[in-house]
């Protein structure tokens, strides 16, 4: 980098996350405290296009590490995805005076940035903020932590009534393309299985759950469903239960839009805030395009390419805990 880092325009975009606004409110205080300008970008790329650009001082993030969601509000923005929006978005950047910026979000958020930091040399630092946990390179991404609380709550408060009923509820969870939502909230939950998108297309789960005769000792049994195209979703593998086996009372839950909602958790306002502290010392240092992230409780730094490129694989024996533990 030729010059030193002046300014930094900030952004959450793609699906929100509890953290998010834990980790606007740390990098916005470390970039002030080292006497940095903060440009805060509302709506994400969207905003940034649409020249949605505002300072941001420290009282602008006072009282708001314990809220959900983003103050800075987030979008999906077609516009972006072409050169032109790319273009008009780095014309806002210039009048602005931003050198570089810091975004907060998932898979989508990163493909853009890695695209638009190489077509316009632009220092970006990435936030892994998303509930799916699906980025390479880190333990656990911002909101994964409260989501899968969120989900655990919401399965204790079933749980009884499949018990009081005597009823198989398929319960469904985000994961549209990773199963660890589903996979952990089941163990936690002492859910008698999950289904998966990374086993589904190996094998038919649901029949290999009716196979081991997963009911054999119980009146009433929970099954955590990620909500994928490849596992069919709750309501798919419901039917094909009421079809293949009328036997069971099958009960359906999907739990939506609750499970990106609520009051962050200690451990996502932790990571979210040592997260932001690093997104503005690694600017400093001279790095960019590059996703902060956690290892072994260890700040490390994953380039764009491999957070976004490489599958996170998922702890397969944990399937066998759970298969162990339901009996």
């Amino acid at each position: 980098m030729q010059y030193k880092i002046k300014c930094i325009g900030l952004l959450t975009s793609g699906g929100d996350a509890p953290g998010m606004n834990a980790a606007i409110r740390a990098v916005t205080r470390t970039a002030i405290f080292n006497n940095i300008r903060v440009k805060a970008i509302y709506r994400g790329y969207k905003g940034l296009i649409a020249d949605e650009i505002v300072d941001f001082q420290t009282q602008h993030v006072s009282n708001i590490i314990q809220q959900g969601g983003t103050i800075l509000k987030t979008a999906r923005s077609q516009e972006f995805k072409t050169i032109e929006g790319r273009q008009k978005a780095y014309e806002n950047m210039q009048k602005h005076g931003i050198d570089a910026l810091v975004v907060i979000g998932g898979d989508g958020t990163f493909t853009g940035a890695r695209i638009f930091a190489q077509e316009f040399n632009i220092p970006i630092i990435g936030l892994p903020g998303t509930i799916d946990n699906d980025l390479c390179g880190t333990d656990s991404t911002i909101g994964y932590d409260t989501a899968l609380n969120t989900i655990i709550e919401a399965v204790d408060k079933i749980r009884d009534t499949a018990s009081s009923h005597e009823r198989l509820f398929f319960i469904e969870v985000m994961g549209r393309d990773a199963g660890f939502l589903a996979l952990n909230s089941a163990l936690a939950s002492g859910a008698e299985a999950a289904i998966v998108p990374e086993l589904e297309t190996k094998e038919d789960q649901l029949k290999s759950l009716i196979q081991n005769g997963f009911r054999k000792s119980k009146n009433s049994s929970i099954v955590i469903v990620a909500e994928s195209e490849i596992t069919g979703g709750a309501n798919g593998l419901a039917e094909r239960m009421r079809i293949e086996h009328p036997e069971y009372d099958v009960r359906v839950t999907i739990l939506g839009h609750i499970q990106r909602g609520g009051s962050p958790t200690a451990y996502d306002r932790i990571i979210a805030s040592r997260m932001g502290v690093a997104a503005i010392d690694a600017l400093m240092d001279e790095q960019r395009n590059i996703m902060i992230g956690i290892v072994n409780n260890e700040i490390v730094h994953v380039p764009f390419t491999k957070a976004i490129k490489d599958d996170k694989p998922l702890d397969q024996s944990l399937l066998g805990v759970l298969h162990v533990l339901s009996i």
